[in-house]
């Protein structure tokens, strides 16, 4: 009788834990479904806000792709009309005064001085005003020298902040006496890894157009051994000649420029300006072959710059 009372204890216990094991799965069930259904919709929830701002993001972007592009196709059509017309205004010289012509250079000079070569159009205006019988010829002139200087140091103050440079000063007695020119100290510049030196030959000067006729030699190392490759080029500077449109053609896409700063009586000083070639005028294209070396050197350090130490 007793090990029956015991097999009927054990047996209602075993029911128990049987009935109370199928609820706690039931429950533990329900709890899981519960905790992956939340975690589902609140994953569901930030992947569609995520894809809410990434759409107006790209949406953003292409409305201001689209304005920017309306904006410049404007400034392009006002810039071209604007040059067309000062244009024509030195092509017809009988219907425009001095005064006006001197303007129109001036707008010239200040909008597109980057891209268009004005040295003509100042010495022809500079004619014009010596030539003239205009009470204001002196103020014209100095109307002329004096956007000539704003270009100059506006398009060297973008060279500088890009390159590197050194000044020279030039005693102009001194080369009245020597025949032959006068060579000024050599500088050494080094610009995105690559250095050169740079010597100026001053051969002569003129002091009607205050303009002097130099020789500059470039030297860059080739490799650990000290040998050189040589370039030299002959050219005259003068006020008008910017640096952004009047440079030498370097090798890795580089340019250098001579500006001559001031010209006096008995001396002047020059700047010689080394800086990369994306910075010269938009006239100046690189060469396919510059382009080609750029993305490599690019992808060369970008693979550096990516490379994990082992």
């Amino acid at each position: 009788m007793e090990e029956e009372k015991k097999r009927d204890i054990w047996d209602k216990l075993g029911v128990i834990l049987q009935s109370g094991g199928g609820l706690l799965t039931a429950i533990t069930v329900a709890v899981f479904g519960f905790i992956g259904s939340n975690y589902l919709k609140d994953r569901e929830i930030t992947e569609n806000a995520s894809r809410e701002r990434m759409q107006a993001n790209e949406t953003n972007v292409r409305i201001y792709t689209e304005l920017m592009s309306r904006r410049e196709e404007a400034e392009s059509a006002l810039r071209k009309d604007m040059f067309v017309s000062m244009i024509q205004s030195f092509l017809k010289p009988g219907t425009t005064s001095l005064d006006e012509k001197v303007l129109n250079l001036e707008l010239l000079s200040y909008n597109f001085h980057e891209s268009l070569n004005l040295k003509p159009l100042f010495f022809y205006i500079i004619r014009q005003i010596r030539v003239s019988h205009d009470p204001r010829k002196k103020e014209y002139l100095e109307r002329v020298q004096n956007v000539a200087a704003e270009i100059t140091r506006k398009q060297m103050l973008v060279l500088e902040g890009a390159g590197t440079k050194f000044y020279r000063v030039i005693d102009l007695d001194f080369l009245k006496t020597s025949p032959g020119g006068i060579p000024l100290d050599e500088g050494t510049l080094t610009l995105e890894g690559i250095q050169r030196h740079f010597s100026i030959f001053v051969q002569t000067a003129d002091h009607a157009t205050r303009e002097m006729k130099m020789r500059l030699e470039i030297r860059t190392p080739q490799d650990t051994l000290g040998n050189l490759e040589t370039s030299s080029v002959e050219f005259w500077v003068g006020f008008f000649d910017f640096p952004m449109i009047d440079n030498t053609r370097l090798g890795h896409d580089q340019r250098c420029a001579v500006v001559l700063n001031a010209f006096e009586d008995n001396s002047a000083d020059v700047t010689l300006v080394y800086f990369p070639g994306s910075y010269a005028s938009l006239k100046e294209k690189p060469y396919y072959q510059e382009v080609v070396e750029n993305l490599m050197r690019s992808n060369s350090l970008l693979n550096q710059g990516t490379e994990q130490p082992r």
